[in-house]
């Protein structure tokens, strides 16, 4: 029989194990080693059978086992040091705390995933880790922060395979009842929640749970609750589900209601208010139209609020692919706005010109979320060095007239949590090296740029550590894939051959991501007889790793798995290469140390950071990677390989794979597997050694989210934060008005003449010419422009290539015509062909930078003949 209701019963903790809720409650026990450790003494068994989540370890122990333990004074000891230090850990200063600079108060920091741990499923791949490690990290060193996020019933999804290899999608209601979240109260006791307004006068609420990550609270919103209708509650159902609509809804309540969730928060708990609005990514864009109400409830106009807002605002875009961007019909949009649904004091058109792709090459009937998320943004970054060159191109439409080298998109290397991915004997070689507490801030604050301290463990030691993380991964991808054949169909007698499965002595290689087509899954099956001898070489034999979900609106991703998966079937090569299903964190944890080899071959430039390697890296795992991401920017061959590209324009498809995957195979053949497998005096593979120890020392302080959320503090939130101050509501209207009178009277700024006199008649080396230019500024002064001379190499098209600007001084009042006379210094620098320009830019001392308006003035055809710009 079915029951047609269910719910959860807690066991009633006997008051000496009081403390254990709270420990199960705050999420650092998916970090922090001594809690779990404590756990897992709770009741070993059922601490395995709950996938180590204390939350469902305290569901199912036994009372006679609590009341055991309630009188065991040494379990009581060990109970009490654990939960001082959790105190300890969430009320002493940290890193931020010791900063002598003025930093926001606090930073509210929206994404559409968080992947904090297995045990709250609620993100699909790397931008939810990537948001879960910003939050630990924020919280290792003291940031105070807020994370706003949804929480979705069936998370995304859980992936099997049927016996043919097609990817199977299963959904599993997840009651917020049993994770690790609480529920946010009034002082009343009755559930927070908030509201948003929908077309026709209906209403979507939404409920608050809080999740604690260390010190940081995560507030997620949950739109299943009676007060809505079957469609509404559907809301936050699953993640990346459903059709346009739906997206919106989610993106609306991600974003508008997120806002309304801090501020509840903020009043219920005094948590100080945000200064900082930090959108992970385009979906949580709508957070500044909210804000934009709010102030314009307070009495500013639209564009004054407009100015507020952005200037205390972060946008991160993840994407390197127009693709990979939510776009909504614009009539959607407008629907969902306006007075008869959410916002109704703000013009929908107001809202419209937010998001619209109103730019050169763009598409003026979509309403773009990445588009809208740099408008209501005064800084935004990339995930990468790379990353960000390729944002400031792929958005270049929006600052017409500027270089894509000019575009205001910063970049900030993504990290890694190391506490989250190193494993437990990594941890306990590096303190046996130079203690627990120093390894932990190592790991945690960062700061240096070596850990030299490896250099002095012993070879030995650091090839034993590498054999037995080998060997757990051995065991691990055996009951995986024992239980992935039992779910396609096989019996028990079917499946002797699991126990033959890797070896621990064989190179072993990991490749687990998602599966979109530009990662290339199947790169590795391109030549499958070359694949085969490396997989069964007599005397340098590799084995593979591979696991991955594809979207499960997308087929050929499916088809990807598929193929991967039926060559993995084959009894030849099926013991050297396997496909685990359902990757997610808990997989990762295991796979990532266990490996010797980590391979990453996706279509250069279109990975924008690739954090999977970084973890892999932190275990002594050593690189393999397209230059790609961060490996683009920190590779070097101490510590790893790059596949060599053929990413020149005009190369077909399939020859790019084939040439990208005979280089593969080439420095596996020639380069790798030697290197594994050749012996020194001492009978260890001293050269491969070398190069893990390369890689921790000089790769792991580089790759931590300590160093990427100290980062992100220093050079983005302590100054949005100063805007945000300096930007008071006076200062707002200024800015806005200067802004409309700018736009307004830009078409009469021209430069009308530019002239240069020189010392000499030979350009050389060291030479300073004098520059004297005239320009037109129509109705603004000179105290509303900067005029700059630009001057650096050219290329063969007379661009300049590597230019430097230098502000040019008016020489005296205007002409008669109204014309002013801009005069200085340009010196020749550097030796080649070389040129220069003038252009007249925007100048305020409440801009971030001069590009910011999208409006630039430069000579005409005309004036550039006159000119002589270039000395060859």
């Amino acid at each position: 029989m079915k029951a047609i209701r269910r719910f959860t019963v807690r066991p009633v903790l006997p008051e000496p194990l009081r403390p254990l809720s709270d420990l199960a409650r705050n999420l650092r026990w998916s970090w922090h080693a001594e809690t779990r450790d404590l756990f897992q003494s709770v009741d070993p068994e059922r601490w395995a059978a709950s996938g180590g989540d204390p939350v469902r370890l305290l569901g199912s122990v036994r009372p006679a086992r609590l009341a055991e333990l309630a009188e065991d004074r040494r379990f009581l000891r060990r109970l009490t040091a654990v939960a001082d230090d959790l105190n300890d850990y969430v009320s002493g200063d940290r890193w931020y705390q010791t900063q002598t600079t003025e930093l926001p108060a606090a930073v509210a920091y929206f994404s559409p995933e968080f992947g904090i741990t297995a045990a709250l499923p609620q993100y699909s791949g790397g931008l939810g880790i990537l948001a879960g490690d910003h939050l630990k990290a924020a919280s290792d060193l003291g940031v105070p922060l807020i994370g706003v996020g949804l929480l979705y019933r069936h998370g995304y999804f859980r992936q099997t395979l049927s016996r043919d290899g097609w990817q199977q999608e299963h959904y599993p209601v997840l009651d917020p009842h049993e994770l690790p979240v609480a529920p946010l109260r009034e002082a009343d006791g009755t559930p927070a929640d908030i509201c948003l307004a929908l077309p026709g006068g209906k209403q979507l609420r939404a409920r608050i749970w809080l999740a604690q990550v260390g010190r940081v609270p995560l507030l997620m919103l949950d739109s299943d609750v009676e007060e809505n209708d079957l469609g509404e509650r559907g809301v936050t159902d699953r993640l990346y589900g459903g059709g346009s609509e739906h997206r919106l809804l989610q993106e609306m309540l991600l974003g508008i209601g997120g806002v309304r969730a801090v501020r509840t928060y903020c009043r219920l708990t005094g948590h100080p208010e945000p200064e900082v609005f930090h959108t992970n990514e385009g979906h949580a864009g709508f957070l500044g139209l909210e804000r934009i109400a709010e102030l314009c409830s307070e009495g500013l106009d639209f564009d004054s609020a407009l100015e507020a807002v952005r200037a205390g605002t972060v946008f991160t875009t993840h994407t390197p692919v127009p693709a990979g961007i939510d776009r909504f019909d614009r009539e959607l949009v407008a629907r969902h706005f306006g007075p008869d649904a959410e916002l109704p004091r703000i013009d929908v058109g107001r809202v419209l010109q937010l998001g619209m792709e109103t730019y050169p090459g763009g598409e003026p009937n979509l309403f773009n979320m990445a588009v809208m998320g740099l408008r209501l943004a005064q800084r935004a970054n990339g995930v990468s060095l790379l990353h960000g060159k390729v944002s400031r191109e792929m958005f270049s439409g929006l600052w017409p007239g500027f270089d894509p080298e000019e575009v205001p998109i910063t970049s900030v290397t993504n990290g890694v949590h190391a506490p989250t991915w190193v494993a437990p004997e990594v941890f306990r070689l590096g303190a046996r090296q130079i203690g627990a507490q120093r390894t932990e801030d190592a790991m945690t604050v960062g700061g240096s740029e070596r850990w030299d301290a490896v250099a002095d463990i012993p070879d030995q030691d650091i090839w034993e550590l590498r054999r037995n993380l080998r060997e757990q991964l051995v065991t691990e991808v055996r009951e995986r894939l024992r239980a992935s054949w039992r779910q396609r169909g096989a019996v028990t007698a079917e499946l002797g051959w699991i126990d033959g499965v890797l070896d621990p002595d064989v190179l072993t290689i990991g490749f687990a991501r998602r599966v979109p087509s530009y990662k290339r899954l199947t790169l590795m099956l391109r030549d499958r007889d070359r694949l085969m001898d490396l997989l069964l070489h007599a005397e340098r034999p590799i084995q593979i790793v591979v696991a991955g979900k594809a979207h499960p609106a997308d087929d050929g991703g499916k088809r990807l798995v598929q193929e991967l998966v039926r060559f993995s079937d084959d009894p030849r090569v099926r013991h050297r290469l396997v496909f685990l299903p359902d990757y997610g964190m808990a997989m990762a944890q295991k796979l990532y140390p266990g490996c010797d080899i980590w391979l990453n071959n996706p279509l250069r430039p279109l990975e924008a950071c690739g954090t999977s390697g970084m973890k892999a890296a932190l275990n002594g795992c050593l690189n393999l990677s397209v230059l790609d991401g961060w490996w683009d920017e920190w590779f070097q061959p101490d510590f790893g390989w790059a596949i060599p590209t053929a990413d020149g324009v005009g190369t077909d498809p399939d020859r790019r794979d084939d040439i990208e995957a005979a280089a593969l195979y080439d420095l596996l053949e020639q380069r790798v597997t030697p290197r594994f497998y050749e012996r020194g005096q001492e009978g260890l593979p001293d050269r491969w050694i070398e190069m893990v120890r390369q890689t921790l020392t000089l790769l792991g302080p580089k790759v931590l989210a300590g160093r990427m959320v100290r980062e992100y503090v220093e050079r983005l939130y302590a100054p949005a934060a100063h805007a945000h101050r300096t930007t008071d509501p006076d200062s707002a209207r200024e800015i806005a008005e200067w802004k409309a009178r700018l736009r307004a009277a830009w078409h009469g700024v021209t430069v009308d003449h530019v002239e240069t006199t020189a010392a000499t008649a030979t350009a050389e080396l060291g030479t300073t010419l004098g520059l004297r230019v005239r320009v037109a500024l129509g109705d603004l002064g000179p105290d509303d422009v900067e005029v700059q001379a630009v001057s650096g190499r050219v290329d063969e098209e007379d661009r300049i290539t590597d230019g430097t600007a230098v502000p040019l001084k008016p020489a005296g009042g205007p002409d008669p015509e109204g014309r002013w006379v801009y005069e200085g210094p340009l010196s020749l620098d550097r030796t080649g062909p070389y040129g220069y320009t003038v252009r007249v830019l925007p100048a305020h001392r409440l801009l971030a930078s001069s590009a910011e308006p999208g409006l630039v003035a430069l000579p005409s055809e005309e004036v550039v003949e006159a000119a002589g710009v270039l000395m060859r």
